[in-house]
């Protein structure tokens, strides 16, 4: 998949999340898990895992754990039964390297990246308790707009610390452009979280665009869901500290 079209699916995967936060915490909920779900088939080849049935398993176990516990607590702190869910997966990855029967080759390697890519599907958790956060809902669909902005202009053929620049203050400008249109969020919170999700954004592009991986199908669509699982758990710290 070309960087182009990498650009346009997670500009569109954040328009869902959009949409997803205004319809309300259930069709946001499903997307998260969705995007768990995706993220996990993709994630072993893209990060050159040994075994990739066991390893994709335990990510989507739990970010679609993470997202139902977030759902189903009935008060706030949503995220409080959080690390509880991150620990049980940490244990599963490493039952996921007993039950291989590969001779275990590269076993710290394949539970390292096995717990790296459960703590990222993890992180999109926030979106729906951003989203069950009283007055949360705009902040999702500002957090998801700059998203989806950082996420359109990072294919620009620019030199890599213009490019990236370029993203962060782009994403800045549509966070403040949201926090016009939105009622509930200021421009100014709307500009700092649009900012910190430029900066994810452009960071995730640096580390991810040249592996060689994601020629595949998989391993792109995991690449393209990426920045969206991610910037959940952003969004919903900055979201907290700026807006309340």
């Amino acid at each position: 998949m070309q960087l182009a079209t990498r650009a346009v699916v997670t500009a569109v995967l954040a328009a869902a999340v959009a949409v997803a936060g205004y319809l309300g915490t259930m069709p946001l909920s499903i997307a998260a898990a969705v995007l768990a779900v995706v993220l996990a088939l993709g994630w072993p080849t893209l990060a050159g895992l040994p075994f990739v049935p066991g390893s994709a398993a335990v990510v989507a176990l739990g970010g679609v754990g993470a997202v139902g516990v977030v759902h189903v607590t009935a008060t706030q702190p949503f995220l409080r039964d959080l690390p509880v869910v991150f620990a049980a997966a940490v244990l599963l990855a490493f039952l996921n390297e007993l039950l291989r029967r590969d001779g275990r080759t590269r076993l710290v390697e394949s539970v390292s990246g096995t717990v790296a890519g459960t703590l990222v599907a993890v992180a999109v958790a926030g979106w729906v308790a951003i989203g069950r956060t009283p007055g949360g809902e705009p902040i999702v669909v500002v957090g998801a707009l700059a998203l989806a902005v950082g996420s359109a202009v990072v294919a620009l053929p620019l030199a890599p610390w213009v490019g990236a620049l370029v993203t962060a203050g782009s994403a800045a400008a549509a966070g403040a452009l949201g926090g016009l249109l939105v009622p509930g969020v200021d421009p100014l919170a709307g500009a700092v979280l649009g900012l910190a999700v430029g900066i994810l954004v452009a960071t995730l592009h640096a580390l991810f665009d040249q592996l060689p991986s994601l020629e595949r199908r998989w391993p792109s669509l995991a690449a393209v869901t990426l920045p969206v699982t991610v910037t959940g758990i952003l969004v919903y710290v900055v979201g907290r500290v700026l807006v309340g």
